[in-house]
């Protein structure tokens, strides 16, 4: 039978739950010890992966801290105990390290696994609630996640405790993520489509316009060829270039605006009177976010890309780096 609740009793509940979690993680804190420092150099010794296993509530929590791992520059996996038993054990190796993580210490599926894993040589780091449970006495490094009281109410759910292992499993892989001097650039390589790795890895090559697509007319073109050349390449400007294709300058939809203003006649103004000079250029190998800050500093929505000699190899406009993600 539901029982209705009152929107502060609903409130109170949930600071209740909050307060028990957040005072489970501090105490972690409190309790860490030369463990911790071991099973980190146990993982940085490793010339295999950190295998990660649990069974249940725990095993959510292990494939999450493998995860981690994977994403920051630890190679890991995680493996189910009960399909360990099952073939999955022929998965790892006498080269890894096996991370298991089980409340009690006393899970079955995992402590089926600590014969095979002893016999071949593979070190152990276990994550319980239970310094004094089978899996925290066979581990070379046992890491304490025990905590006072469940938020469940009736102290029955994993809620505290799957919350301290989780906070724990994000302390080993920063630990080791510092450790190995794993950088922002590291992590974009394992995330090439995250919005990261884009505005890491991705440059102004890989988003610019090149050959006929440039926008591009001679300094004597007619302002009025100059505006066809910009409606038919769509990039809202286009370049005037002299011999060799050397960048002179740049025409935007800003500056036809100021033309049209001041009353200019399209058909006999000439290009380079009407260009803007000293524009903002980029080289095609910098970043796509270098050419966002770029173009956000100066105020500007078009860039035209230059080699080392000043001749014009690219364009791109903003919509450009939208579409590649970068804003």
């Amino acid at each position: 039978m539901s029982t209705s609740l009152t929107t502060d009793e609903l409130l109170a509940l949930a600071a209740r739950v909050l307060d028990i979690e957040s005072r489970a993680i501090k105490s972690l804190g409190e309790r860490l010890d030369a463990s911790f420092a071991t099973a980190c150099a146990l993982c940085l010794d490793t010339s295999g992966r950190i295998v990660v296993t649990g069974m249940g509530k725990s095993g959510h929590i292990g494939g999450k801290i493998a995860a981690t791992l994977a994403s920051t520059g630890t190679p890991a996996f995680f493996v189910h105990p009960a399909e360990a038993s099952h073939g999955d054990l022929g998965m790892i190796t006498d080269q890894d390290l096996l991370l298991a993580v089980s409340y009690s210490g006393e899970t079955q599926e995992v402590v089926t696994m600590l014969p095979l894993i002893k016999r071949m040589g593979i070190r152990l780091i276990s994550m319980t609630g239970k310094p004094t449970s089978t899996l925290a006495k066979v581990a070379d490094a046992h890491l304490d996640v025990s905590v006072s009281e469940e938020a469940c109410p009736l102290n029955l759910a994993p809620t505290a405790s799957t919350t301290a292992s989780l906070a724990m499993g994000d302390a080993l892989a920063v630990a080791l993520l510092e450790s190995r001097g794993f950088t922002a650039e590291d992590f974009a390589r394992s995330h090439p489509s995250g919005t990261l790795g884009k505005r890491l890895l991705l440059r102004i090559a890989d988003v610019m316009h090149t050959g006929t697509d440039i926008p591009t007319v001679a300094a004597d073109a007619t302002l009025g060829q100059g505006l066809m050349e910009m409606s038919e390449k769509g990039l809202g400007m286009t370049a005037i270039v002299g011999p060799e294709q050397t960048i002179l300058g740049i025409f935007t939809d800003g500056d036809l605006r100021r033309a049209l203003d001041a009353q200019i006649d399209i058909h006999k103004t000439l290009m380079k009177d009407v260009l803007h000079r000293n524009s903002k250029t980029a080289s095609a190998d910098m970043l796509a976010a270098e050419a966002v800050h770029l173009m956000e500093e100066h105020k500007i929505t078009a860039l035209l890309i230059e080699d080392s000699k000043r001749r014009l190899v690219g364009a791109l406009n903003i919509h450009d780096l939208f579409r590649a993600g970068v804003m």
